[in-house]
């Protein structure tokens, strides 16, 4: 049974583990974190994502926890309600749409459960060196002795470890789109009642929505920059103080939402950025979701592409170790296991490629906004996953 070291156990990672078992692989995730990573914004599965979940089996578990907006505000500046909807917001779309919007965090937990019971996870560990020899990929790590695999792949996002060690630096790929998203929670002190609220002030803005049946919000706030500010040990902390600040001169609650941020426990910020490359793969090692391809969350499609991509790369490896389409097996008589991989990664970006390439453009389509209706039912669907 051939092995692979998945680097990443947020959503790409499990998903991809749960297909390679399938396939008959061996998977392995590595993660850095302790556990399952909580916080973060909603997210979205849309179109075809839509189709990868439900055949993963976690189709219903998903709609069981979605959010359930009423509506949404836009607000001036100083507060004063300018817009309002009750068909649409600017986090989901359409309130009647099939699509799903959930809390990130809830599905990092949902595909965890459906794979924990036989897929090797290592918490809180990381890779430190990768060195490929001719039968499979030596792999170091911070904390577990060193161990060889048969495959190797990046689902370790923005700031990928693994394509830092293949590919080289992350400034070579990764293309700045000219703002910051910070992301927190805090209690409801608005008292929001399933409906989120949207502002912008000069050149940062945010949304609020409440989550947990409206005892708490998850804010998300943005604010332009000319560039990625360096990573250092303690970027963290500077991007905070600099949310802050930021936060403090808003006109509308500035300070209220300014404390919520000094004291979120889960704050999250970073620079709104794609990852563009020629080639995903080298050697037995390749790149998944945001490592390789990441829209940014600008796009809206971050977490449908991570899952696709998982599904498709699954199905490639099965298929060219001659497992066929939605196999249970280890693959058939004559097929050259050594050397199928190749085939594999190839038969990958060819499938993926066109998806991607649409589901970036919606982040550059309209900046400073979302990208049209038409854009997003065109890219969230324009995929097959029996090609």
């Amino acid at each position: 049974m051939q092995t692979v070291l998945i680097s990443g156990g947020g959503i790409a990672g499990p998903v991809l583990a749960h297909w390679l078992r399938r396939h008959g692989f061996e998977p392995t995730v590595v993660e850095r974190a302790p556990g399952p990573r909580a916080g973060g914004q909603a997210v979205d599965i849309r179109g075809v994502a839509l189709d990868v979940v439900e055949r993963t089996g976690l189709l219903e578990q998903a709609r069981s926890v979605r959010t359930h907006m009423r509506g949404m505000s836009v607000l001036a500046p100083d507060g004063e309600e300018v817009e309002r909807s009750t068909e649409a917001t600017f986090s989901s779309g359409r309130l009647d749409s099939d699509d799903i919007e959930l809390l990130r965090e809830d599905l990092v937990r949902m595909v965890h459960d459906h794979t924990r019971a036989d897929v090797e996870y290592l918490f809180g560990d990381s890779i430190t060196a990768l060195a490929e020899h001719g039968s499979g990929v030596r792999v170091d790590f911070t904390h577990a002795a060193p161990r060889t695999f048969d495959l190797v792949v990046g689902a370790d996002g923005l700031h990928s470890t693994v394509r830092r060690l293949v590919f080289g630096p992350e400034e070579r790929f990764t293309h700045h789109l000219g703002s910051h998203l910070s992301v927190f929670s805090a209690d409801n002190f608005l008292g929001l009642d399933d409906w989120q609220l949207w502002l912008r002030d000069g050149d940062t803005g945010f949304g609020i929505m409440p989550v947990r049946e409206n005892t708490e919000l998850r804010i998300a706030f943005g604010f332009e920059s000319a560039g990625p500010l360096a990573r250092t040990p303690d970027s963290a902390d500077v991007l905070r103080r600099l949310v802050v600040e930021k936060l403090t001169a808003l006109r509308w609650n500035g300070p209220r939402l300014a404390r919520a941020a000094g004291e979120a426990p889960d704050f999250y910020c970073d620079a709104m950025a794609q990852v563009r490359m020629d080639s995903w793969s080298r050697g037995r090692v390749t790149l998944l979701g945001d490592a390789g391809y990441c829209p940014s969350p600008l796009s809206g499609q971050g977490t449908s592409l991570a899952l696709v991509g998982a599904y498709v790369l699954a199905d490639c490896l099965g298929r060219a170790r001659g497992g066929g389409h939605g196999a249970d097996h280890g693959g058939e008589r004559g097929v050259d296991h050594a050397t199928a991989y190749a085939t594999a990664y190839a038969d990958y970006e060819r499938r993926m490629r066109p998806f991607v390439a649409l589901n970036q453009a919606l982040a550059t389509e309209n900046p400073g906004g979302p990208a049209s209706g038409e854009s997003v039912e065109r890219a969230k669907n324009a995929l097959s996953l029996d090609s």
